[in-house]
């Protein structure tokens, strides 16, 4: 049942608001595993238990992979409605707690700080620490990366993230309350644990990996239009393009990227900063020879077009805030 409404949506504005202030508290996770850890042992579990690639033919494989992601989605939601109740029917000090629940789920914070970490040592011209703060959050190799190439793979990461990491949580938990944010965030742990086409994973990771993507289809259009219409311009008296020129080189980009929903937040991000991103790079020793986003846009970047990226991103938080609140309100009339 869809549980959108102005108590569900107030929630989620606390719950924003607590994340934005406090983030990920180490202090908690070095004493108390974080949820997607519990997550992730579920999956692992249900990986070792029922993963036989050996063994399975392609259409076993793919039934068992179904299987599994349809039971941990089931739980997880039913565990997470039971919860929400339970925390509603105590009134708003249940409210603020399932607020304060649900905050941990979203990583508005911990991204702007990950791609924080990797401006700073390139403002100071340190590369080796650059390389080892951007290989915290993207999978391609970096330790060959120079300069532009850290900077463009940490604007990436933001774009990426912005989508599945807050916007996708955000919007599930406003249409479906906090089974909807559970649900969603076992789905994408899913995907970034089995969701890979090698041959392990190839059959029993596909319906995690097509579930992840059809659960983010609609998030990644939201996470593009916030970054295309959100107050920005860029430092050092550059030139923005103007929105029309950023939304034809969307359309004709977007769909170029091997996701097929990650290039709409990385081609809104490279048009608003006129910057190329994606492009070749290396997974382990194999070169990945991707097109670029934005072909046309500056290549040599670095550490102040990252912080461009930073404050693009911090102006499209506060719309997605803003726009939050403005329903609610509507909601309460």
């Amino acid at each position: 049942m869809i549980a959108f409404g102005p108590e569900i949506l107030l929630v989620l504005l606390v719950a924003l608001a607590i994340d934005a202030l406090l983030g990920e508290p180490n202090w908690v996770w070095e004493r108390f595993p974080h949820p997607v850890v519990w997550f992730g042992k579920a999956i692992g579990l249900c990986d070792r238990l029922f993963n036989h690639p050996s063994e399975q033919s392609p259409f076993v494989g793919r039934l068992t992979g179904l299987m599994v992601i349809i039971v941990l989605f089931a739980g997880g939601t039913a565990l997470a409605w039971f919860l929400q109740e339970s925390l509603l029917s105590l009134g708003i000090f249940g409210g603020i707690v399932l607020a304060l629940v649900s905050s941990v789920l979203i990583a508005q914070k911990s991204l702007y700080d990950h791609v924080l970490a990797v401006q700073k040592p390139l403002e100071d011209g340190d590369i080796i620490a650059a390389r080892q703060a951007v290989s915290m959050i993207v999978g391609r190799e970096t330790k060959f990366l120079e300069k532009d190439g850290v900077a463009r793979a940490a604007i990436e990461s933001l774009a990426e993230n912005f989508s599945d990491g807050i916007v996708a949580p955000v919007f599930w938990f406003a249409l479906f309350g906090f089974p909807g944010l559970v649900a969603y965030k076992i789905v994408n742990t899913a995907d970034s644990m089995i969701g890979h086409k090698n041959d392990r994973y190839l059959w029993f990771g596909w319906a995690s990996a097509r579930l992840d993507d059809l659960l983010n289809l609609m998030p990644a259009r939201l996470t593009m239009l916030l970054l295309l219409l959100s107050p920005f311009h860029p430092v050092g008296g550059r030139a923005a393009m103007g929105v029309g020129a950023v939304w034809a080189a969307i359309k004709r980009d977007a769909p170029k990227h091997r996701s097929p929903n990650a290039g709409w937040p990385e081609s809104a991000t490279a048009g608003r900063l006129d910057i190329a991103l994606s492009g070749p790079r290396y997974y382990g020793s194999k070169l990945v020879d991707e097109p670029f986003v934005n072909d046309g846009g500056r290549v040599d970047i670095g550490p102040v077009e990252v912080g461009d990226a930073l404050r693009l991103y911090r102006s499209s938080l506060i719309v997605q805030f803003l726009a939050i609140a403005a329903i609610a309100g509507f909601c309460l009339l």
